[in-house]
């Protein structure tokens, strides 16, 4: 099979971009011919090129809406999809999805989206919500099967009408596993806290921040892994609130689970979000994770068994989760090794890949039905 990746950003490493790079080297290593069609080049250019995973930049495919660049960037996919002639094609991200249907559609060429979380979703400001539910509603009916990461998402999706519930199918996301040295070890004191974000408006660090100074006289520290450009606004927080000293920036790191390994409790506060995959990897790792209840975060989180559900901006129920974890060495134990096992039972890469897999083979041979 010749599956053909598209997305949007190169200059950024996220969920998405993870996700389309784990899967492309997985299929590419079952001896399935990958390339992925990206906009621009960067951290995640160099990413697939250590990886020896094919791929082509696009000049004019950005993320801010440019209709005059958008027309471009329409004709450029169109042009490299007609001469590599993939049997499918996967799109992931918003500006790469609709941009990717339309061309699809052109080319007659089976085409699957991923929304890795929807950007009408709530929490999201009310104008793009309305902006992001129409556009999506326009192409929706352009795409053959649309896979939404949570079922969160895909209620969301049914709900808007932005296709028809037979066409939306959620596969959760799914991990590599790592060794057992890279294991956490949630009863070590004092407390190392972590949080493993980009620093863009979708995520809470304020928040975190702001509750940890009520906490400051607790033995903790933090750590910030993730850049963004809101992470001097954020940095500058940190030291007006006087807790500076315990609170380290690492930026973006390409050892992320060596991290994970040292901490003791995962916080991701969020404004936003679809499936966070950075949950998957503190559960992999066997950490208690305390999360915003946003999106589809339920779905992987279990109030009181893996971690703790904190209403969204609810600063007063974060600051007695975090305590009592704090405090509760057993209790990050417990947690800990519940995360893990869930894990092992709904998130591994290997199912996310074979239902993935599941869904381009059904793509193709309906397409194929259809043209006898």
């Amino acid at each position: 099979m010749k599956i053909a990746y598209i997305i949007t950003r190169a200059d950024a490493i996220g969920g998405a971009q993870v996700h389309v790079k784990d899967l492309a080297y997985f299929l590419k290593k079952q001896g399935h011919e990958v390339i992925v069609l990206v906009g621009g080049t960067g951290s995640f250019t160099e990413k697939l090129k250590e990886l020896d995973i094919p791929y082509i930049a696009l000049r004019h495919l950005v993320r801010p809406i440019n209709p005059f660049k958008d027309l471009l960037a329409l004709k450029e996919i169109i042009d490299v999809l007609r001469e590599i002639k993939p049997d499918i094609i996967s799109l992931h991200s918003s500006k790469a999805g609709w941009l990717g249907r339309l061309a699809a559609k052109w080319l007659k060429i089976p085409v699957v989206f991923t929304a890795h979380g929807w950007a009408f979703t709530e929490g999201v400001p009310k104008r793009k919500q309305v902006v992001y539910r129409w556009a999506e509603k326009l192409v929706g009916s352009l795409d053959d099967k649309i896979i939404t990461v949570s079922n969160y998402d895909r209620e969301l999706a049914i709900r808007y009408k932005i296709a028809h519930p037979s066409k939306i199918v959620t596969i959760y996301n799914g991990m590599p596993d790592i060794d057992s040295t890279l294991f956490a070890k949630p009863e070590v004191e004092p407390v190392h806290l972590i949080m493993v974000a980009r620093f863009e408006e979708q995520k809470d660090h304020i928040l975190l921040l702001e509750t940890l100074e009520e906490l400051k006289d607790l033995p903790w520290t933090l750590e910030l892994v993730g850049d963004g450009p809101l992470m001097e606004i954020v940095r500058e927080r940190a030291e007006k609130l006087g807790i500076s000293d315990k609170v380290q920036f690492s930026g973006a790191c390409d050892d992320v689970p060596s991290r994970l390994a040292k901490a003791q409790i995962f916080i991701l506060t969020s404004k936003w979000e679809g499936f966070p995959r950075s949950i998957l990897e503190a559960m992999r790792a066997g950490l208690p994770v305390i999360a915003s209840e946003v999106g589809g975060v339920k779905e992987a989180v279990i109030d009181g068994v893996t971690g703790y559900i904190i209403p969204r901006r609810d600063k007063e129920e974060l600051k007695k989760r975090l305590k009592e974890l704090l405090l509760d060495s057993h209790k990050r134990i417990k947690f800990g090794l519940a995360g893990r096992k869930r894990y092992e039972e709904f998130f591994t890469f290997e199912r996310m890949a074979k239902q993935t897999m599941e869904v381009y083979q059904e793509v193709i041979g309906q397409k194929s039905s259809k043209m006898l």
